[in-house]
């Protein structure tokens, strides 16, 4: 049988008093590991940023990865371009951060355009929520497009999510936390709960605002 490609594992490590909070990667056999870790941080927190969420993009167009961290402390975006293995940073790219950002940045393609969602507002109240921009490049110029899904009178701060297209049936879907059984504000405490739903798109692109279920 063919050898199995390596698959790599992008994860938050930290803050660990005093040292900063940072991403690590780890390159693993299959999904189950076992995964070896690459020894060091590929991007370290401070100076009003937070090394948190990171996810990774490769542009279908010319095959470039990119990694793009959280933000939280300083709400700033941050964009790398990776190696070739896909466990070493290249550079850092000069992005704007778009409007009402926080953290939790996720980007996905469709038809030519490049959609780049984000976590807005405070994980634990019901101010989380997520928005979104698009650009014709992974890079920008953004143009805002406003919220994707946000609390409503019986789920509270969905947010820090992913989409995914699948090929089976041709559907896109987005996969995001959010607070069951909570009233008021926030902030909640307990644990919030995963969900995969849907999504749709109208003609010019634009997401249909996500109604929770």
């Amino acid at each position: 049988a063919a050898a199995t490609a390596p698959l790599n594992l992008y994860y938050s490590a930290g803050p660990q008093i005093p040292a900063p909070s940072g991403i690590g990667v780890a390159t693993c056999v299959g999904l189950e590991g076992p995964c070896t870790d690459s020894g060091k941080p590929l991007i370290t927190g401070g100076k009003g940023f937070e090394a948190i969420d990171p996810a990774v993009f490769v542009d279908p167009a010319n095959k470039t990865p990119y990694l793009k961290p959280g933000g939280s402390a300083g709400a700033k975006l941050r964009v790398w371009t990776l190696g070739p293995n896909m466990v070493t940073i290249d550079r850092e790219l000069a992005v704007e951060t778009p409007p009402h950002f926080t953290e939790g940045a996720f980007m996905h393609e469709r038809g030519g355009t490049y959609y780049l969602s984000y976590s807005s507002g405070s994980y634990r109240h019901d101010s989380y929520q997520v928005h979104y921009a698009t650009a014709p490049s992974p890079t920008g110029p953004w143009t805002y497009r406003g919220k994707i899904v946000e609390s409503d009178a019986r789920f509270k701060g969905p947010g820090h999510h992913a989409f995914l297209h699948d090929p089976a049936d041709g559907r896109w879907y987005i996969a995001y936390h959010r607070w069951e059984g909570q009233t008021g504000p926030g902030p909640y405490k307990g644990s919030r709960k995963f969900i995969v739903q849907p999504i749709a798109y109208r003609a010019d692109g634009s997401i249909v605002p996500l109604e929770m279920r």
